[in-house]
Parts: structure tokens; sequence; C-alpha cells
């Protein structure tokens, strides 16, 4: 605990800490961004490749179906090579299938590498694992929380660009079946250039990289973490409430687009704008449930940050309800910005509780839970394809979800380990303080 940073200041680039902060959630975001690069554009690649809705259907439930396998296996990989190293992996390699769907010509062909294109949602993990291991108890949800949500507004950023992209390229006179496919190519170029940044400038540690902080050459087995979160039935509870949020997160970012499109009747276009504001309220929504977490575990402790769960999974859950009623496109999206509010907050909280379920085995609650939100979309996506309906689906969904809250009040933590987080978190409060009254006197000399 040293060297963790006990304040999240936003303008500081020179610690390792806040270093890591802003390259995590930059390298999220643009992974995001790729991932979720293909989704706005489907209208237009639907007719390019003469896709049914079945296959449509397949195609989104691919995006997120191997991702629950990576981000199984992309946590105890942390625990083994530390975090720059496998951040810098997984967006080299996942750059390929990004750049590699531009020239696709069939659905066979399309399917298998937006099927690869799901590995890279793994990101996520890694973001939330390095900034757990950068930041305090006092302030780790909020730098959680504010770093997955910064990259997850990737995913707003996408359904709004890339359709002008796509545009200004048509503006040039390129034609439709060659503008969308150079547009995908974008993406995968960012991802090979922020992987060259991260590995330049990241630590692993707050205390530096793990060849330098670990000089006998032992290593965590990444294994032994995963089997060691896997045991604890308070993962599971996470993974189910991580699948009743950001799996809903993912399921309007596939179908929200088309779902405008076709009952409402409005523009690709319009229909990106406005499915690009519910993924920008990641920019504070996010941050402001790892917030809150932050703030009522100091009044309360553990139990604050399992309360505020509850409550905003279940708000999300209603809000989802009135969201699949609407009627007029702009009634559906007042209602999607206040249900998306509380799903945003509702991944914050959650993550601001994994961090403390078991510390000795981050990496593989990290990945389990985050794991979670992959099968919440892919249930998501059998579910539609099974009704039929969109509209029907969110309903039946948003059921699912208001019972889902139930799983955020099973979430229970020993009296024992609640003092030892109420002792860290106490400490760390102590050290900020201390470096405040340094920094001060330091500023008065």
């Amino acid at each position: 605990m040293e060297h963790r940073a006990t304040r999240l200041r936003l303008l500081t680039f020179n610690t390792i800490p806040m270093r890591a902060f802003h390259l995590t959630w930059m390298a999220f975001f643009v992974c995001f961004f790729a991932w979720f690069a293909v989704a706005p554009l489907m209208p237009t690649i639907r007719a390019d490749l003469g896709l049914t809705p079945a296959q449509i259907a397949n195609i989104n439930i691919a995006a997120v179906c191997v991702t629950i396998l990576v981000r199984l296996l992309i946590g105890p990989l942390c625990d083994r090579y530390g975090p720059r190293s496998t951040y810098t992996a997984l967006l080299a390699l996942g750059a390929i299938p990004v750049i590699a769907i531009a020239f696709a010509h069939s659905y066979e062909s399309f399917l298998f590498w937006r099927l690869c294109i799901g590995a890279i949602g793994a990101s996520f993990v890694i973001t939330q694992f390095h900034t757990s291991v950068m930041f305090a108890p006092n302030i780790v949800g909020t730098a959680n929380a504010t770093a997955a949500g910064w990259g997850n507004a990737g995913g707003g950023a996408t359904q709004a660009l890339m359709p002008l992209l796509f545009a200004a390229l048509l503006s040039f006179g390129i034609e439709r079946s060659l503008g969308w496919r150079l547009a995908l190519i974008v993406p995968g170029a960012l991802m090979l250039l922020m992987a060259v940044i991260y590995y330049r400038y990241a630590k692993d540690t707050p205390s530096g990289n793990r060849s330098a902080s670990d000089p006998t050459g032992k290593r965590t087995s990444g294994w032994t973490t995963f089997l060691a979160a896997a045991r604890d039935y308070r993962v599971w509870m996470l993974f189910i409430t991580y699948g009743a949020c950001f799996g809903v997160e993912l399921t309007i970012h596939n179908l929200a687009a088309i779902y405008y499109v076709d009952r409402f009747g409005l523009s690709m276009a319009t229909a990106g704008l406005y499915v690009g504001a519910f993924g920008l309220l990641a920019l504070f929504a996010r941050a402001l449930g790892g917030l809150t977490s932050d703030r009522l575990a100091h009044r309360r402790g553990l139990g604050g940050r399992v309360d505020l769960l509850f409550l905003l999974i279940l708000a999300e859950g209603i809000g989802l309800l009135a969201f699949a009623q609407m009627t007029t496109p702009a009634h559906a999206l007042i209602a999607m910005l206040i249900f998306g509010l509380f799903t945003h907050m509702a991944c914050g909280a959650t993550y601001s509780l994994v961090p403390f379920v078991n510390r000795n085995a981050l990496g593989g609650v990290a990945g389990i839970v985050g794991a979670g939100g992959n099968v919440g979309a892919v249930a998501a996506g059998f579910l539609v394809k099974g009704v039929g309906s969109i509209e029907y689906a969110l309903t039946v969904l948003g059921g699912i979800v208001v019972a889902s809250a139930l799983c955020a009040l099973a979430v229970r933590f020993t009296q024992e380990q609640q003092l030892e987080e109420r002792r860290r978190y106490d400490d760390a409060l102590a050290q900020k303080a201390t470096q405040a009254e340094a920094e001060g006197v330091a500023d008065v000399a």
C-alpha cells in the first residue's frame, strides 16, 4: 500500500499511478471503439452483404461471445505477467481481426472476424486490474469507475464517429461498399499505435515493472488465483450483477442503432448520435457510481457499497422496462438516457467492490466478474433471436435485471474483513492528509 495513490489527480502525468490511470482508460477507449466500430455501420453492411435478421443476430452474439473466455483468461494472465505486457499483447494481436474484417465478402468470413474481434473486450479486465493495484482503498472505487467509464465512452464515440467517417469517405466519391471497409481499418491502426505507447510508458505496479520489483523472478500462478476466485460465491453473485448492467450496455450498443432505424424510421447518422449519447454517459456516470461507492464506504464500510449496487440495478431494470414501451423517438431517447445513467453507475459500483473480495486473487476475481457482463450480453442476444422482436426482448430483459438486483444483496463480508478494510481505508486517509500537509509546506517554502 505504501506507493499507491490516495488521490485522483487528473491533471497529473508524472507519477506512476496517474500515468497508468491515463494509459489504461485511453487503451480501453481505443479497444472499445474498435470492438463496436461495426455496429453503427450495420445497416450499410447488411445491405452490402445481403444479411438476414437471423445472421445479424448471430453476428451480434459473436461480438460478445468469445469475450467471455478471454476475460476469464486475461485476469490470471495479469496476475502472472503483469498488466503492461498483457495489455500490449492484447492491443497488438487484437488489431489483426479489426483490420481483417474490412476484407470480408461473405457472411461466414464476416462472422468469423467479428467473433475474433470480441477478444479485445477483455481489455476492460486489464484496465480494472491495473487501476486496482495503483490506488489506495479510499479512492480505488472512483479510480476504477472513472478509468472504465472514460474507456467505455469509446463505445459512444464509435456510434457517433463511424457514420461520420463513413459519410466523409463517401463525399470523396468512394463507393459505399468500399467506404465501410476503409472506415473499419482506422480503429485497427489506432490499436497498433496504442500498443507501442502502452509498452513504452506504463509500469506494472506503483513501484515499477514486475522484472524490476521482483528480483527473485517468482511469479504468481494464474491458475491458482483463478481457482481461488472461482471458489468464492460472492464472485459469482457479482458475475450475475455485472451481467445485468454491462450485459445490458453491450446489448444497447449492438442493437439500438438498428432498433431506432427500423422502429422509428431514423437515418443511420441520427440513430448513431442517439446511441452515441448513451455510450457517452460513461464519461461521468461510471465515475459517479464509483465515487458514490467510495463515499458510502467512508460512512458505512463495505455494506454501503453493496446496498448501492442493489439500488442502482433495481433502478436500471425499471428504466429499461419503461424504455421498451416508448412510442416516439424523443421519448425513447429520454428513457434510454435515464436507464443508461443507472446502468453505467451500476457498472462502476460493481468494480468498486471487486478489489475487496480477494486481494490475493485480484486478477481472477476481475476476470470472472468481467466475463459475467459478456454472458449477460450473449444471453440477451439469444433472447432477441428467440423472440424475434427487439421491443419484447427488452421488456423481458428489464424484468430479469430487476430480479438480478437481489444477487447484490447476497454479497456479504465477514466482520474481520470489514474491520481490516476499514483499517486500510483509514490508513489511506491518513496518508493522504500527510501528503497534502507536506505539499502545503513545500508550496510555502
